[in-house]
């Protein structure tokens, strides 16, 4: 039997999202967060290639996971539209990556916000969380099919406690479409930059 889907109401979910948030205020602040998992943080060795999910984009467009991820280097967060805590930190923070990147020269750097509600956000709700942060054509969002939510926070949870289905944490994926590098949880910009640019 499949596991619930996840939705804005759903109990474990808000007290995930308590949890960071917590963690977030203290990042921002400069204190640490001795309650969170060590692991999962830095390179990943051996890469893990992305597996081969099936997405819906915000353009209505259906790919894997993996062939929207090859080709360039790809920072991934997990969000849902209907979150109000911690995922606006979240699009806050890849448009502050975007305005970054826009600095580069010489690679192609993508963002991704794939959303963990694929009941909820359906193409309009991911259109309209872009717009909210003014992303440009390097900026896409995404769903999974219900079917394959499980399959994906496997590969997203990284260092997010046991039972969380949310995580604050950057993924960067090279252009082979492999994970090489998990964040802390709501990074600065400069950390996911420099993330990007080892990856590059």
């Amino acid at each position: 039997m499949n596991a619930p889907l996840l939705h804005a109401r759903h109990p474990p979910v808000r007290s995930a999202r308590r949890r960071l948030l917590t963690a977030g205020a203290l990042a921002l602040l400069g204190m640490p967060d001795t309650g969170r998992a060590a692991v999962g943080v830095g390179p990943v060795v051996p890469a893990v290639a992305a597996p081969a999910l099936p997405l819906r984009r915000h353009d209505g467009a259906a790919r894997t996971l993996q062939v929207q991820l090859r080709g360039a280097v790809t920072a991934v967060q997990l969000m849902f539209t209907g979150c109000s805590t911690v995922c606006p930190i979240q699009g806050a923070l890849f448009a502050a990556l975007q305005a970054a990147m826009a600095a580069e020269r010489g690679t192609t750097l993508r963002l991704l916000s794939l959303s963990i509600d694929p009941l909820a956000d359906d193409p309009a709700a991911l259109s309209a969380w872009l717009r909210r942060f003014n992303a440009g054509p390097a900026w896409s969002a995404a769903a999974p099919t219900r079917e394959a939510l499980e399959g994906m926070l496997t590969l997203f949870k990284g260092a997010a406690a046991a039972g969380d289905r949310h995580t604050g944490q950057v993924h960067v994926f090279d252009r082979d479409a492999r994970l090489v590098w998990r964040t802390t949880e709501l990074p600065p910009t400069a950390e996911v930059m420099a993330a990007l640019r080892r990856a590059a």
